[in-house]
């Protein structure tokens, strides 16, 4: 069976939220598949920087989980995206990029972060710009571990006294953005995270089917996650659930 999870955004100074994601990990079992749609940490300062940031549990973790057999891929978000191939070897897993097509049987599923569609966000679409390029990374991860870690605080900070400011419709994702992403990839079903908006919503697309686009949420009351059968879906969130059905 294939599951997806995104946002939760672990932290060692929160050990409900750590259980949580141990516990959530323990049901799935040898023949499942696990998609982590971006920011499983709260923040990643590179691989070299797991034992200073108090994130081995995790990756002991994962690497317990794909020990037994569990297919698990990565796909970094706006506040892991400097979680490279020494993380991924340490944990077992596979990593994606930003966009990802989900074959199943006759259906094609594009699987994302979601942060790129904040097209209004424009702040944030400026930092990512820069920080996904490879001189501010080699630029950035050639300092100390606290000079990375001292930057990252300030910049979260100023993030997170900017989100004031903003509007949920600006920090959300834009339609013209959705629709051009997923006509590039001749997609109906997007699934994506980042917002923290859990819902499943029907899109007016081009051609006589409509499509679907289903967000994640984040953990911070609950697991949420998405569960992909033969025949459907169904997103789970805290103790509610949602279906879409083939």
């Amino acid at each position: 069976m294939i599951h997806l999870i995104s946002d939760l955004h672990l932290s060692p100074d929160d050990d409900a939220l750590f259980h949580r994601f141990t516990t959530y990990l323990s049901s799935l079992t040898p023949s499942d598949f696990l998609y982590i749609l971006g920011d499983l940490f709260e923040y990643w300062l590179g691989d070299d920087a797991a034992e200073f940031l108090g994130q081995r549990p995790v990756e002991e973790a994962l690497a317990r989980l794909t020990a037994n057999g569990t297919k698990v891929w990565l796909m970094r978000g706006n506040r892991d995206f400097l979680a490279g191939t020494d993380f991924a070897d340490r944990c077992g897993v596979g990593l994606l990029e930003d966009e990802h097509i989900l074959q199943m049987g006759d259906h094609r599923i594009l699987l994302m972060h979601g942060d790129s569609l904040c097209t209004d966000d424009l702040e944030h679409q400026a930092f990512r710009s820069l920080v996904r390029t490879d001189v501010w990374q080699q630029t950035f991860l050639a300092k100390s571990v606290p000079e990375r870690d001292a930057m990252a605080r300030a910049v979260r900070y100023r993030s997170e006294n900017g989100k004031v400011a903003k509007t949920i419709e600006i920090m959300d994702v834009t339609q013209p953005a959705v629709e051009a992403v997923m006509h590039q990839h001749q997609v109906r079903l997007l699934i994506h995270g980042h917002t923290h908006r859990p819902a499943i919503h029907q899109l007016a697309l081009s051609g006589p089917q409509s499509g679907h686009r289903i967000v994640l949420g984040d953990w911070a009351t609950g697991p949420s996650s998405i569960c992909i059968h033969a025949s459907h879906l169904e997103l789970r969130h805290d103790t509610k659930a949602d279906a879409l059905y083939f």
